[in-house]
């Protein structure tokens, strides 16, 4: 097909997915672009044929919740845009959304420089910021136009943690504040104060280990806050997303919310679909791998959110990747759980989990695991659809999936620059047998090809 001067990468014989169905041909990708899709691409002189017989071809996946490189306190995670981008794109995914976060008292521009410092240049996949707001006042709100002028159209505010969390009267305004600009607020729903005095009481009654960690922020001080989130989504008159959603109690005012006619968007992560908090009753300090906020829920929770992702009810799924080392940084907890670094690796393992746990059984239709990966986070994050299809004039973001290849996954054997994985052991079948970043192979079966593909998007 190439004209002459022009040289092609074709991908052959594989089936294309769309949350509409699966087609069955030929891509070809040049420039960055997808520049044809036919039945069959005849390769010319010096194009680049690879092979996808038996293969689903994916528009390339979209983590929407990151946190590389993130400071709290004197701590920083264990991956940074290095480390971090080259594991999502040996998992499949191909453009992440991490959260530049603002400082108490210092501005969102600051902030977005920041984070562009750590990132560009570092990065083996795609990736864009959200704009974490901390301290809302009318400086920051005269700067939300510029925000939108450097490509950031999402944000986040948070309901817990005492450092970053804002009242609910900034967020109604922060919410109204947005609305003219369409932009979108993504929310960490916990209830701060409940949260602050139910740690207290676990440590006064003498339960210092992990197993306090999940007592410490139960299933109601979620749904409270989505409740509340809700309804000052219903005063702002605009939607609302729900980062992270653990819990049925949770999930029950999601749906009741819609139905009083709130636009709701859900995000869900693999932890929460695959594992309980009886984790946290593991031997010794074992626990603290699981220590993330929120906590990892009952089984009648996991099986709950399962359901709604089969059914449609959750839009997204993320990882929330916030790696801290086992040794040397979760150990710093060993004699109080609130001191334990909240948050866990997952950013490499998120496709290769949900495929194995829910569509590989049947759980989950190959054309919804496209929808929630790719087309849905696109949508509803600035990028579609130049990201989140495959189609003539998308850019050339492309994961090809052999259903059936398998492995373990094993922190020996991870990309992420973190010495423990909470999926150690487990066995994977579907994977991703080479990911293209912009028309350009960045890994092959797991493993990195070296090359450093990812460009910032500007939505």
């Amino acid at each position: 097909m190439s004209k002459e001067g022009i040289r092609l990468i074709i991908i052959q014989n594989g089936q294309l997915v769309s949350p509409s169905g699966l087609t069955r041909a030929d891509l070809a990708l040049d420039g960055g672009r997808i520049v044809a899709i036919e039945p069959h691409i005849e390769p010319g002189e010096g194009d680049t044929v690879h092979d996808a017989a038996g293969c689903y071809v994916f528009p390339g996946f979209i983590d929407g919740h990151t946190h590389l490189d993130m400071e709290s306190g004197s701590l920083v995670t264990a991956d940074d845009f290095t480390t971090g981008t080259r594991a999502a794109v040996c998992g499949g995914t191909t453009t992440i959304v991490d959260f530049a976060t603002q400082d108490k008292g210092g501005t969102l521009n600051d902030a977005l420089d920041a984070w562009h410092k750590k990132a560009d240049g570092k990065c083996s996949c795609n990736y864009a910021f959200h704009m974490a707001i901390t301290d809302w006042n009318d400086q920051v709100k005269a700067e939300l136009p510029e925000m939108f002028r450097r490509g950031v159209t999402s944000f986040k505010a948070y309901m817990a943690y005492d450092a970053l969390k804002v009242n609910d009267a900034e967020l109604l305004e922060i919410l109204q504040s947005l609305k003219p600009f369409g932009g979108i607020l993504g929310v960490h729903c916990e209830n701060g104060l409940l949260v602050n005095e139910l740690q207290a009481r676990q440590k006064e009654l003498g339960h210092f280990g992990p197993d306090a960690h999940p007592v410490s922020r139960p299933a109601e001080v979620e749904a409270e806050a989505v409740n509340r989130l809700c309804y000052l989504g219903k005063l702002a008159d605009t939607p609302v997303h729900v980062v992270h959603l653990s819990t049925e109690l949770g999930l029950e005012e999601v749906r009741a919310a819609r139905k009083k006619g709130v636009k709701v968007y859900a995000e869900t992560c693999p932890q929460y679909l695959t594992m309980d908090e009886s984790r946290y009753k593991a031997p010794g300090f074992e626990g603290a791998k699981y220590v993330m906020s929120p906590p990892l829920r009952t089984p009648a929770d996991v099986q709950a959110l399962r359901k709604a992702v089969a059914a449609g009810e959750i839009d997204t799924i993320a990882t929330d990747h916030c790696s801290y080392n086992f040794k040397g940084q979760k150990d710093l907890g060993i004699e109080d759980f609130t001191r334990i670094p909240n948050g866990g690796p997952g950013i490499e393992h998120r496709p290769m989990v949900v495929y194995t746990s829910m569509v590989q059984p049947g759980e989950l239709a190959v054309t919804d695991f496209c929808r929630l990966l790719a087309e849905n986070p696109a949508k509803l994050f600035g990028m579609y659809p130049r990201k989140g299809v495959l189609a003539v004039g998308s850019d050339a973001d492309v994961t090809v999936w052999d259903p059936e290849a398998k492995t373990v996954i094993t922190a020996a054997r991870q990309q992420q620059n973190v010495d423990y994985t909470p999926y150690e052991g487990f066995a994977v079948t579907g994977m991703p047998k080479a990911v293209f970043v912009g028309g350009v192979l960045a890994a092959e079966y797991g493993q990195p090809t070296g090359l450093v593909a990812g460009t910032y998007v500007k939505r």
